[in-house]
């Protein structure tokens, strides 16, 4: 990975400020602590940060085409690059470099606009032509790589993070309340708005054309599923366990593309697991494990379950334990790189690994991320399954029992069927914690939510589409748009692994995986209850049943019980104080002090403290996100310019 930043004008040709351009790089260095390059020309500046992966010594960017009329700039990877050079060079293209970031110029030469169409791979690309003075920024498929942008007057910027935007000095950092309510909504964060006012991402899938002054967003590509019944049928199983293990073998031997030393991160499950024992086999070698140890810091500890795997397939483990003060501590540093407000406090102990991983000599770690979207791993699709969602009368009760037993109410519920006329497996867990609103939202935050659904800030296939699709495939896609890129490769993925300068790479979301398992029949992922079936039949060749059947644990640590117990840091009373919560306005106090005193009063666990706590710990990570990038006055800690 890297990290790329620029602007362009979309009136006229005036010179971007170099001094501007550079600060913006300099925000985000840790993306590219190995090099830093820019491109000027009148009406636009490119500026790329470089994590040194592919071709170590010569792979300065922005790097050009042969005769320096189109520009590029990458983050990310493409992991066919050895194939697409071969392929470019018989068509006459010539390269300067052994790295990747050139083959973009050459493929833009060939395919133009339906440059990310071709590529395969993680990437947020910048690609510019100067005769047609055309400017292209892309996106990957799953939204790995991620990339923002905001209208300054006559100029559109972009960058890697927000922080990259914000170090402009042309941004004013403002909330976007709605973006703070999809958070709450989805506890993850938005893929098209953000948290700041007036900043955007750029969805997965999806490119941004700027061509004589006007811009242009559009999807080049999302996800699709055959319709109910078409889904691809097979002789018997052993053909559906052939082709996945030979493409996941496939995939994983393409992310072992580096110059660089290579580990993985293994959590004791069987998504990590797999592409762990993969490795293994592909290198036929083992190869350096990492993991985490919670202690008491989380409700499961999966250490054992993890050196246990590692044990089996012969690999050196690094365990990394974290106490319960840890978590706090590192908090503030986590809000700063997810830019963004976080409920999930596991995301802290996922950035103190990438530190360890980083400390031990290692740039790039493969995880086992994406598999529960791809198989439907979670339990929500099993309840789904279990009680025919939708249909079953179960959701409706749910609706009207969720108020009654966590002290909430129903003006503000999502209509039944939320997502573009579906209801999908995930939504009445959403309605559940979204139920901490009703008791911590203040009336100025209800009014400026007014009406607004998150639902349709969801990007994604029209509503005569979805509906054609089987009812686990409706949801399938739900969570491919939704939790994985706002929380799996955001939250924990992304921004926490290149805050140390790590790259995370993913061999379940390889395009062909995608696509494969997108076609298959739905009992082939959900069978009798029993999650991810195929990949459990394809993972039984090789691991013994103990680890081949385990059932799926969410990785999660303790959540407001690491910050309101003795000992903890003096910002988290400070941040959650009346005078603190009137000051930012989004939460009401005596609903937060309510929801402290349930929280303290500890006893038995009930749905209500279950739903407060997710809440409270969000509206503890909203009001240090606000403290660190809108008004640093809130508590102690400085904000995060370190100013």
């Amino acid at each position: 990975m890297c990290g790329i930043v620029g602007a362009i004008s979309l009136d006229g040709r005036p010179e971007f400020p170099a001094s501007t351009l550079e600060k913006m790089c300099q925000a985000i260095q840790h993306r590219g602590p190995d090099d830093e390059h820019q491109y000027y020309e009148p009406g636009i500046a490119i500026g790329a940060r470089r994590l040194a992966i592919i071709d170590v010594a010569h792979g300065r960017q922005p790097i050009s085409n042969e005769d320096g009329q189109i520009q590029v700039a990458f983050n990310g990877e493409l992991f066919d690059f050895p194939i697409l050079r071969e392929q470019l060079t018989q068509k006459g293209h010539t390269f300067k470099t052994h790295c990747d970031t050139e083959a973009w110029a050459h493929l833009y030469e060939e395919h133009g606009e339906d440059v990310f169409l071709k590529a395969r791979g993680q990437f947020a690309a910048c690609v510019w032509d100067k005769n047609k003075r055309k400017l292209l920024l892309g996106r990957d498929r799953a939204g790995i790589s991620p990339l923002y942008y905001t209208v300054v007057g006559n100029w559109l910027l972009w960058s890697s993070e927000i922080r990259g935007l914000l170090a402009s000095g042309l941004v004013n950092a403002q909330p976007d309340r709605l973006g703070l309510d999809y958070f709450f909504n989805f506890f993850c964060m938005p893929t098209r708005r953000t948290c700041f006012e007036g900043i955007h991402m750029l969805p997965p899938g999806h490119q941004l054309t700027v061509e004589n002054g006007k811009m242009n967003v559009r999807c080049y590509w999302d996800l699709d599923f055959p319709d109910a019944g078409d889904e691809r049928q097979f002789k018997n199983p052993k053909q559906a366990e052939e082709e996945f293990a030979e493409i996941l073998e496939a995939s994983v031997r393409r992310r072992l593309f580096s110059e660089v030393p290579v580990c993985c991160y293994i959590s004791g499950g069987l998504d990590s697991t797999t592409i762990l024992g993969t490795v293994s086999r592909v290198r036929e070698k083992p190869i350096q494990a990492f993991t985490l140890s919670l202690e008491d810091s989380g409700p499961v500890d999966e250490r054992e379950q993890a050196e246990e795997s590692a044990r089996v397939l012969n690999c050196p483990i690094d365990v990394l334990s974290i106490k319960p003060s840890e978590i706090a501590k590192a908090f503030p540093e986590q809000i700063v790189a997810t830019e963004g407000p976080i409920f999930d406090t596991s995301t802290a102990c996922l950035m103190m690994l990438a530190k360890r991983v980083h400390e031990r000599g290692f740039k790039v770690a493969l995880t086992g991320e994406g598999a529960d979207e791809l198989l439907a791993g979670y339990i929500w699709f099993r309840m789904a399954q279990k009680f025919h969602f939708p249909g079953h009368p179960l959701p409706r009760l749910f609706r009207g029992i969720f108020p009654l037993i966590t002290g909430g109410g129903r003006k503000h519920q999502a209509p039944m069927a939320a997502f573009h006329g579906t209801r999908i497996a995930q939504q009445t867990s959403y309605e559940l914690i979204g139920q901490s609103r009703e008791v911590l939202y203040s009336d100025q935050m209800w009014k400026a939510v007014g009406d607004y659904s998150p639902y349709e800030d969801v990007p994604g296939n029209c509503d005569d589409r979805i509906r054609k699709w089987s009812s686990l495939n409706q949801s399938l896609y739900a969570g491919f748009k939704i939790m994985l890129p706002g929380l799996l490769l955001a939250g924990k993925g992304d921004r926490i692994t290149m805050n140390s300068s790590v790259e995370g790479r993913y061999p379940f979301l390889d395009e062909s995986l995608v696509e494969f398992c997108s076609q298959l029949p739905v009992d082939m992922k959900l069978r009798k209850g029993e999650n991810k079936w195929l990949l459990r039949q394809v993972a039984a060749r090789t691991l013994p049943t103990q680890i081949s059947g385990r059932p799926k644990t969410m990785f999660r640590a303790h959540l407001m019980a690491n910050f309101l117990s003795p000992g903890s840091p003096g910002w988290v009373s400070q941040l959650l104080s009346e005078e603190a919560l009137r000051k930012t306005g989004y939460f009401n106090p005596k609903g937060v002090q309510r929801a402290i005193e349930i929280q303290k009063r500890g006893g038995k666990r009930s749905m209500r403290r279950y739903v407060l706590d997710m809440g409270l710990m969000a509206t503890l990570s909203t009001q240090l996100w606000h403290h660190l990038y809108i008004d640093p006055t809130l508590c102690d800690l400085p904000d995060w310019t370190g100013v």
